[in-house]
């Protein structure tokens, strides 16, 4: 690669981490399912109406916008309003490359060799010690959350494999009108028409930075330059830098929201980053692209939520053939 392009694959990578803290810092300002909604809203208008069309189904296109617009990133930010720190969260969520693969392999036929299962249990140890130490620290609930948003990204990452998009910015745009909808019709639900006019009403220049930034920095210009990359290169030579994107994350909580990091965390996180580095570009038994590929989604200390401790967000790129998701 040139070393301009090194540069933006880097860049992207460290948006893409430090999306991780401005999402945190949304979620001071709105609801979580609500701040999802905007997020998606924002990234789809005006831009659908400049991309051209699809170029896909439109079955994948709704499939993927379920799967990651309203059950991964409506996941994530919950899990994250409820006490996920945005470090541990960029981390936890790679656990979706393993995820991946399990679901292809059922739903695609694809068969992991050797290789790709002992980088799978490397990655599942990784999230067991991340576990242990979160449990000592903060709340296991919105762990698993967590947990729950990377298979939700495993699932879309697998639709996105079968819908195959030839241009991946058109492609999320497009994805970004689906969930606008359910995700507000599940926020007045859940939290509430009164919450969500509260949020609306005492909207201030942090508040409409934070969805500025995810919707257009992190979702649009990060995947416009990561499409650029991944048209320019093979998607073995781009990928990599797409596990720069926990090391971002968890040095941007750090610095910016003053989040410690433990050593058994970093421990956590070499064997986790190291596991999926495996899943993601190791052999298959079978030909076909990586299952590995994925579309592509708290303040230091937050303890049990921002609710009195009970109550409570891109897409990243591919790791071996697909494109990736921004958190």
């Amino acid at each position: 690669m040139r070393p301009l392009h090194i540069a933006l694959a880097v860049l992207v990578a460290f948006l893409w981490g430090a999306n991780f803290v401005v999402i945190d810092v949304g979620l001071d300002h709105f609801p979580p399912l609500l701040f999802t909604a905007l997020r998606f809203l924002v990234a789809a208008l005006p831009a659908v109406f400049f991309v051209g069309r699809p170029q896909v189904a439109f079955k994948w296109i709704l499939a993927v916008g379920l799967a990651l617009g309203v059950a991964k990133f409506g996941l994530l930010f919950i899990g994250m309003e409820r006490g996920m720190p945005a470090g541990l969260s960029s981390l936890v969520l790679q656990i979706q490359a393993v995820f991946t693969a399990g679901i292809a392999a059922v739903v695609l036929g694809e068969r992991p060799g050797r290789v790709r299962l002992a980088g799978m249990g490397v990655a599942l140890g990784g999230v067991a010690l991340a576990a242990v130490d979160e449990g000592g620290s903060g709340p296991l609930g919105a762990f698993a959350i967590v947990l729950a948003a990377a298979f939700s990204w495993g699932i879309a990452n697998v639709a996105m494999r079968k819908a195959a998009p030839p241009d991946a910015l058109r492609f999320i745009v497009w994805v970004s009108c689906v969930p606008v909808l359910p995700l507000l019709a599940l926020s007045l639900l859940f939290e509430g028409a009164e919450r969500d006019l509260d949020a609306l009403r005492s909207l201030d220049w942090a508040g409409v930075g934070a969805v500025v930034f995810i919707a257009w920095v992190a979702t649009i210009l990060g995947f416009g330059v990561w499409g650029y990359l991944l048209r320019t290169y093979d998607a073995s030579t781009v990928a990599p830098f797409s596990l720069l994107v926990p090391v971002a994350g968890m040095s941007s909580a750090a610095v910016f929201l003053g989040e410690e990091i433990s050593g058994l965390r970093w421990v956590a996180a070499l064997l986790l980053v190291g596991g999926v580095a495996v899943t993601s570009l190791g052999g298959r038994r079978r030909g076909g692209r990586s299952a590995g590929g994925r579309l592509g989604g708290p303040a230091g200390g937050r303890k049990a939520g921002r609710r009195g401790g009970t109550e409570q967000p891109p897409a990243v790129p591919a790791a071996a053939g697909g494109a990736k998701d921004v958190p």
